[in-house]
């Protein structure tokens, strides 16, 4: 049973009710049916992010990402971190008032710098040590391009092995570009030379991330948390 029922999405949020059910369909193709995981999502703010803001890519990444999330998790919210140069907010979307929230969110942040993953990522370890969940979580982090400091970053991602978090990278952007090198490589990096599980994935959504469908968008969100899962539980990492 998803976290959520339909008829609470139907009643909290109907303009999402289409993205619930693609999620759902895309969950029980993975054998996720059922999973309970609290959700995150991170969100790039630095200055090349504007026209993603301004095109609403980023309220539709939001409003996806809550369809996703009302199967895993039942508090009908997504904790979300926006990021560049430091971390600008720490917030919720919610189910109940998620038409337009990513606008007013970003009415009251100040300068769009530049891009510091750890930072970001630094704040979800520091949310879900402090909420105390015993479920895992999926982290779906999007951004636009690599870190200023991809040193820290590697190294916040292997000793975040050891937690039971889940980071699925998503970037925006020119599909022919190199920008993502970095993504793939941590995407890659050695288990357990480096890591004590592989903990993260990476798909590129592309320039216009809006003309990804629903179901492809979801089958990538999803499509190597069971495989964490299963690695994750078999070290301990994992005991929900």
């Amino acid at each position: 049973m998803p976290a959520i029922s339909l008829t609470k999405v139907q009643q909290t949020a109907p303009a999402l009710v289409d993205l619930y059910k693609k999620a759902g369909v895309s969950l029980a193709a993975h054998g996720l049916a059922g999973q309970r995981a609290a959700v995150y999502l991170v969100v790039d703010y630095s200055g090349s992010m504007k026209p993603y803001y301004q095109d609403g890519s980023v309220q539709a990444l939001a409003d996806r990402v809550l369809g996703l999330s009302a199967h895993l998790d039942d508090d009908g919210r997504v904790p979300v971190v926006f990021f560049s140069t430091d971390v600008d907010a720490v917030t919720d979307v919610e189910l109940a008032d998620h038409r337009g929230r990513v606008d007013r969110i970003v009415a009251g942040l100040g300068h769009m710098g530049r891009t510091s993953y750890h930072l970001a990522m630094d704040a979800v370890i520091d949310h879900y040590l402090d909420s105390g969940s015993k479920d895992p979580a999926l982290v779906v982090f999007q951004t636009d391009g690599g870190p200023i400091n991809k040193l820290a970053a590697e190294r916040y991602l292997c000793k975040a092995s050891k937690l039971p978090l889940f980071w699925q990278f998503i970037g925006f952007g020119d599909r022919g570009s190199k920008q993502f090198d970095f993504l793939r490589r941590l995407d890659d990096l050695p288990v357990p030379a480096k890591r004590a599980v592989d903990n993260a994935g990476f798909f590129h959504a592309g320039s216009d991330p809006r003309t990804v469908s629903d179901a492809e968008l979801y089958d990538r969100l999803v499509s190597e948390f069971p495989k964490w899962l299963t690695a994750a539980r078999a070290r301990g990492i994992v005991t929900a």
